[in-house]
C-alpha cells in the first residue's frame, strides 16, 4: 500500500485516519513533545518502529480534498466515521464496506465537522458507531476491531526487537529470545 506521500508502506493494516479541519492534522508532533518533556525522555518516531517494528508514516498540511482525491485515485475507499451514518450494529454497513477489499481512508471529525463530508463527492460511507455523540478515538477504536474482527489484537509487526508477553501482575518485555522483566506491580 502507498501512503499519501507516495512511499511504499510494508506491514501496515491499509487503514489512513485523518482529522478533518481542512488539512490532515499531525498530533502526534505535539504528543510527542509533550511526552518527553513530562518524562524527560528523547522518544521518536523511528526509535518506537525499530524496537515494536511495523511502519509508521503521516503527513500533515495536505488540504483533505487533495488527499481523497489522490485516495480514490490509487482505488481506495472512504468510510466517514460520524454519529450521524448508517449504525454498525442495527445496518450490513460492515459487510459492504469489507465487500470491496480494498485499502480504507478514514475520515474522523467532530460537531464542525463539514457537510460535505457526508456528500458521496467526499464518502463513500457514513458509518456510526452509535447515534448518539461519542469520542472520535473510540469510534477509531471500534471500527477498527469490527473491521479487523478482533485479529489486530494478535498482530505481530515484523522487525521488532521487543514484543510484550502478557502477565497478570507484571510488565514483562522479551528481546532477542531472552525474557527481560522490566517492572513489577
Amino acid at each position: 500500500m502507498r501512503g499519501l506521500n507516495g512511499i511504499e508502506q510494508k506491514d501496515s493494516l491499509g487503514i489512513v485516519a485523518v482529522d478533518v479541519d481542512e488539512v490532515i492534522a499531525n498530533l502526534l508532533e505535539e504528543w510527542l513533545k509533550r511526552y518527553n518533556r513530562d518524562f524527560s525522555d528523547n522518544l521518536t518516531i523511528e526509535k518506537i518502529t525499530k524496537n515494536w517494528g511495523g511502519t509508521f508514516n503521516f503527513s500533515m498540511g495536505i488540504p483533505f480534498k487533495n488527499a481523497v482525491n489522490e485516495w480514490r485515485k490509487n482505488n481506495g475507499i472512504i468510510v466517514h466515521l460520524t454519529a450521524y451514518g448508517e449504525n454498525i450494529e442495527t445496518s450490513d454497513i460492515l459487510n459492504r464496506i469489507k465487500s470491496h477489499k480494498k485499502d480504507i481512508m478514514l475520515i474522523v471529525g467532530s460537531k464542525k465537522v463539514h457537510s460535505e463530508f457526508y456528500s458521496e463527492r467526499i464518502s463513500d460511507y457514513n458509518l456510526a458507531i452509535g447515534n448518539q455523540p461519542h469520542s472520535e478515538i473510540a469510534a477509531l477504536a471500534v471500527f477498527l476491531d469490527r473491521i479487523y474482527e478482533g485479529k489486530e489484537l494478535n498482530k505481530t509487526f515484523q522487525n521488532s526487537k521487543l514484543k510484550i508477553l502478557p502477565s497478570k501482575r507484571r510488565k514483562t518485555i522479551i528481546e532477542s529470545d531472552q525474557i527481560q522483566v522490566v517492572f513489577y506491580v
